[in-house]
């Protein structure tokens, strides 16, 4: 999240041939308990242009294309967003559970802000659940249940799981260092690592290139930047070299299956 908000910062800043911030905090994420706080947390985020005053009825929040209600509702169809977690808990069809939804969000309305919905309070997150593993270090962990919206005990078996997870892979790393990652791939392509972190432009290389930019970013989910730094290219094209690297996805991970476990630890 944050490459890609940084990525589309820096693109509007350069069309709009201006500078400065452009979107306020980081990205957010809640560990949340579905049977108790799911419905209410979206009916609260599909409600922010109505609080924002973007639109000016309840109305306009259907219609809006800067509310993830349109999707649920049918005014618009977005194939990216997930409806089939909600619609299914207001009707059996999906015209009855669109329109008990609507009369839930209406309610929601009256109701005025919840504080413990909002995200104003929430710690910023890195992701996942290593997000909720940093709430136990330092003053943070003080805060461990603004980041987890539900009930004592959901809050308490999250915090469990965490710790029985810290447990089990303490002391042993995801993933080796992203030279190690390159030592592996340029052994099986044939290709020398200090050819990738030149100029090359054979073939071989371009492909060892891109082998290693998506078993790193899209494989193991790693940082871009480290990736870009090892391989000497830009940062802004490192994620184009892993696109190409998909191609040939199913070369790269039976590569790192078959991989002794000095080159790649834990896989996804």
């Amino acid at each position: 999240m944050r490459s890609l908000l940084t990525g589309y910062a820096g693109a509007f800043n350069r069309r709009s041939r201006r500078s400065g911030h452009v979107l306020q905090n980081r990205y957010k994420s809640v560990v949340c308990d579905e049977a108790v706080s799911l419905l209410a947390l979206v009916r609260s985020l599909h409600l922010n242009p109505l609080r924002a005053r973007m639109v000016v009825a309840l109305e306009g929040v259907a219609t809006s294309a800067d509310s993830g209600q349109v999707a649920l509702v049918g005014t618009r169809a977005y194939g990216w967003q997930d409806t089939a977690a909600v619609l299914p808990q207001f009707g059996r069809t999906r015209v009855g559970a669109q329109r008990e939804y609507r009369r839930f969000v209406a309610a929601g309305v009256r109701q005025g802000r919840r504080v413990e919905l909002q995200g104003g309070g929430l710690i910023r997150s890195a992701g996942g659940w290593q997000a909720v593993q940093a709430l136990r270090r330092g003053r943070e962990g003080d805060a461990g249940e603004e980041r987890i919206l539900g009930s004592r005990e959901f809050v308490e078996q999250v915090r469990q799981e965490v710790e029985g997870r810290q447990a089990q892979g303490r002391g042993t790393p995801r993933v080796l260092p992203v030279e190690r990652v390159i030592e592996g791939v340029c052994q099986a392509v044939g290709v020398r690592a200090e050819e990738l972190r030149g100029s090359g432009r054979r073939a071989a290389v371009s492909r060892a290139r891109a082998g290693v930019a998506y078993l790193w970013l899209e494989w193991l989910g790693q940082s871009g930047p480290g990736a870009a730094r090892a391989l000497g290219v830009h940062r802004a094209t490192i994620y184009e070299v892993a696109r190409r690297g998909r191609q040939g996805a199913a070369y790269w991970e039976q590569l790192c299956a078959e991989a002794k476990p000095e080159f790649l630890c834990n896989g996804p």
